[in-house]
Formats: C-alpha cells, sequence, structure tokens
C-alpha cells in the first residue's frame, strides 16, 4: 500500500513531536492525513525518531490508553485497558474548535519516553501529494535503552567529555553513525513515508 494519496484542497494536519524531558528539545515537525489511524501513527512517530520499534507503546488521549491491547502491559499497578489503536483516526479529534489539541505518545515503558504531539493547523493539500511527510526536525533520537531522560543525560555527559572514564566504552555501545545534533530531514521524510507503505491501515507485526 503505497503512503496515503490526498485529493488537492483535501485538509491534513500539522503537528510538532517533542520527547519530553530532553534539552535541546528533539523535535519533529509532521504532515499527517486526517484519515491516518493510531497504528499507522504509531509506525509513523517510529520512523520519524529513528526508534527501533523494539519496545511497547501506547497513546494517551483524554487519560485512556490506546493501541494494541494483545500486547498491553501486564503486572503495572495502573494497569488499564487498552483501546483499539486501529480503532481511531486524526479525523476524529475536534481540531476546529480545540486550539492547538494535543495528546501523548509513550514508547518503551522501562525508559519511557513521552513524546508530546501538538496538532498546529490545518492546512490544504494544494499538490495532491502523498502524506504524511516530514518537514523539519532537530537533534538525534537518545540511543535504545539508554536509561530515560535521566539516563540519556548521563550518557551525554560521558560521549562529550574525552576525559570521562566511560567516555571510549559509551562511543563504542552508541556507534559511529549517532551525534545528538544529527538530523537528516531528506532521510526522515522518507523513512516516515515508507513506514505509512508498510503499515497500510493497521500494526505491521499483525501481519508477520
Amino acid at each position: 500500500m503505497m503512503p496515503i494519496m490526498t485529493r488537492r484542497g483535501d485538509l491534513i494536519i500539522q503537528a510538532t513531536v517533542t520527547i519530553q524531558e530532553i534539552d535541546p528539545p528533539i523535535w519533529r515537525s509532521l504532515l499527517l492525513p486526517m484519515n491516518l489511524n493510531l497504528a499507522e501513527l504509531h509506525h509513523v512517530l517510529q520512523a520519524a525518531f529513528g526508534w527501533d520499534d523494539a519496545h511497547l507503546h501506547e497513546f494517551i488521549i483524554g487519560g485512556l490508553a490506546y493501541g494494541a491491547p494483545e500486547l498491553a502491559r501486564e503486572g503495572f499497578e495502573d494497569e488499564q485497558r487498552m483501546f483499539e489503536a486501529t480503532e481511531v483516526h486524526l479525523r476524529d479529534f475536534d481540531f476546529y474548535h480545540v486550539p492547538h489539541p494535543s495528546f501523548l505518545y509513550h514508547y518503551d515503558f522501562g525508559d519511557s519516553w513521552m513524546h508530546l504531539l501538538t496538532f498546529e493547523k490545518l492546512v490544504p493539500n494544494e499538490l495532491a501529494a502523498r502524506y504524511p511527510a516530514c518537514t523539519a526536525g532537530a537533534r538525534h533520537r537518545p540511543p535504545e535503552d539508554v536509561g530515560g531522560p535521566n539516563g540519556y543525560a548521563d550518557f551525554l555527559e560521558a560521549w562529550i567529555d574525552p576525559a570521562h572514564d566511560e567516555h571510549k566504552a559509551t562511543r563504542r555501545w552508541a556507534g559511529r553513525a549517532f551525534h545528538p545534533e544529527k538530523f537528516n530531514q531528506d532521510a526522515t521524510d522518507r523513512a516516515v513515508r515508507a513506514a505509512a507503505r508498510r503499515a497500510g491501515d493497521n500494526y505491521i507485526f499483525r501481519r508477520l
């Protein structure tokens, strides 16, 4: 399935997605079709930040959790019902009467990466182009399993300082491709479009 083709004049939503508790911020600007569902959005967000999709996730919207119910986390004191992500689309939200609505995307319940999605404005599709798309962003996402925001702060301290006892080990672990300020908009845009193509209208793992 190709990335969603919208007709000329169809509305798409512009959103900024920012990983919380990281300074300077790590963010992406996305153009999203209104008929995108939350399962597809999950894969788009994974691609936008370059995550490995190796951990559980959920969307937190109005105090409710949405995702893949068959993978819902178990054994947590705050366990709650997980609603099906494919049944909720961006068109279901009121972007007309609520200024700058937002919700959270929670990835990796151990490291607990909270992404704030802020929806900024509806714009017409003037080119009948394929969406979703990544139009801007800043900084590389943290390495997987680095230990959350606090662990990432410790990691950067060692990664930056050649005199740090863990500097060489940290550099080896992160790999040569990692740099905290690195962001390639063109490559990210291609990855986002490819993620939408692979997802279709459901989670990829459900077809494996």
